[in-house]
């Protein structure tokens, strides 16, 4: 796992300066590892790997002239999730009647990426409509997990995850509306922060949905706040977007003295036993870091949290499909009809009760994180979901059968508590060898705590301690 093309992105922008490592090497090893591994995962829906190596090699000149400071992600490869247009590239949002849809303009937090050195050498795969927490389309197939490759990555930002984990890319973007960030970190073992509502600003309509986030992934607690520090900030085309800009420092403060919540369950789920013991396992790892950690509870019903997110994605994301579905149904995959026609039974009456609703789930949340500096438990019930996983199919936990997907996304509480920052990171491995994952959970806008609490659990347990036991692909 020394392979070059797992190198941590800070490492790397510190060997460009210093002139022992060129982004033309790392490029081309990112690139040949993408190659070699993609029959298998299937993680990238457009590739541009010669106009990648141009710019690498552009990148090169100016760490070679030297001059002014190079920028931020000078001749680093990220990998954007397709759902974000880009100018002059497709932007399908996976879906067969879209196929040919071309972006005419770039989302502020890619151009971002650009303007920073970064170089986009591939688009990464999302289930269509980026609406369901597996990663497979009729338009681009099943995306596998590197792990084990008969689970899937999970979704939206499949793709994106999968790359991270396999090789085929230093860091990469995603996107959450219900966890899609925070599963496919988990499912993966690597890192993905769900930033709270506003930080990094988001395209219409769905700037206006505070359940939607644009974030980053990495292999690193540290990489992934290098990305997010590059996105991040307010921007005149986004008025849900915040001031002044947050920065992560590079230096985190220990966790000795903070107070840290942890549930098992969150409350109302029921939670696979390799999954719960492993996130006992890293609030022990956080205890011996310094930290008062307690076993709470929260006083949540399942069924009240799939109830109000049923309402708002009823309000919103299913009936911004409802052109496309009634004039293509038969070109959608399943789970997007599904989710369609789930949404089709929201009324306007019902806006007002599932805005009760999530006021009754934030509010012991947010008397609990009074007490606390941050809350940790599992991000996701179940280490993972089958690669071809479909909305009518059992998921198990221990050996009983959920009701259907809801009821194993522990991240949906938090999509609900929009503004309340969250990272996943590795935990530890299942049974069957695929990673698990742990969420941190941090008070409204308190970014940097949520981050020390990941950057604590990574030191005792870093990336490639957990990756170097992955069978090879």
């Amino acid at each position: 796992m020394t392979d070059l093309c797992y190198l941590p992105a800070l490492d790397a922008l510190r060997l460009f300066r210093a002139g022992e490592l060129s982004p033309v090497e790392l490029a081309a090893a990112v690139i040949a590892r993408a190659e070699a591994v993609e029959p298998a995962v299937n993680a990238f829906a457009q590739t541009r790997y010669e106009q990648a190596m141009a710019q690498a090699r552009a990148a090169a000149a100016r760490y070679a002239r030297g001059g002014e400071p190079p920028r931020p992600l000078e001749g680093l490869l990220v990998a954007v999730k397709e759902e974000a247009p880009i100018a002059g590239q497709l932007n399908t949002l996976g879906s067969l009647p879209l196929r040919d849809v071309v972006a005419d303009h770039t989302a502020v937090f890619v151009q971002r990426i650009l303007d920073a050195g970064g170089i986009v050498h591939a688009r990464t795969t999302t289930p269509e409509f980026s609406c369901a927490p597996v990663t497979w389309s009729r338009l681009w197939g099943v995306t596998r997990n590197p792990w084990h490759t008969a689970y899937s990555p999970g979704g939206s930002s499949g793709g994106s995850a999968a790359s991270l984990a396999a090789g085929s890319t230093t860091l990469a973007t995603g996107s959450d509306i219900g966890g899609s960030i925070r599963i496919p970190s988990s499912f993966c073992g690597v890192v993905g922060f769900k930033p709270p509502y506003g930080r990094v600003p988001e395209v219409e309509i769905f700037n206006l949905d505070h359940y939607c986030h644009e974030g980053p992934m990495a292999r690193t607690v540290a990489d992934c706040a290098l990305l997010e520090n590059v996105i991040a900030g307010p921007h005149h085309s986004d008025v849900a977007s915040l001031r002044p800009k947050l920065e992560i420092p590079a230096d985190l403060a220990p966790v000795a003295g903070l107070r840290i919540a942890f549930s098992p369950d969150l409350g109302c789920y029921r939670v696979d036993e390799d999954v719960a013991a492993n996130a006992r396992a890293a609030a022990g790892r956080l205890r011996d870091a310094g930290a008062v950690v307690e076993e709470v509870s929260l006083p949540w019903q399942l069924d009240m949290i799939k109830r109000a997110s049923q309402i708002h994605f009823g309000m919103i994301f299913g009936p911004s499909m409802g052109q496309l579905y009634d004039q293509h149904a038969d070109e959608l995959t399943s789970y997007a009809r599904h989710f369609v026609a789930e949404s089709a039974g929201i009324a306007k009456e019902d806006m007002i009760a599932g805005l009760e609703l999530e006021g009754r789930i934030y509010a012991p949340l947010g008397a609990l994180l009074a007490d606390y500096d941050a809350l940790i438990c599992p991000t996701f019930a179940v280490p993972a979901l089958p690669a071809e996983y479909d909305v009518a199919d059992p998921v198990a936990v221990n050996g009983t059968p959920a009701a259907d997907w809801l009821d194993v996304m522990m991240t949906l509480p938090f999509n609900i508590a929009s503004r309340c920052p969250v990272l996943s990171v590795p935990s530890g491995l299942s049974r069957d060898g695929v990673p698990t994952g742990l969420s941190v959970v941090g008070r409204t806008y308190d970014d940097v705590t949520a981050f020390r609490v990941a950057a604590a659990h990574e030191a005792a347990v870093p990336w490639l301690d957990i990756a170097a036991r992955r069978p090879a692909l």
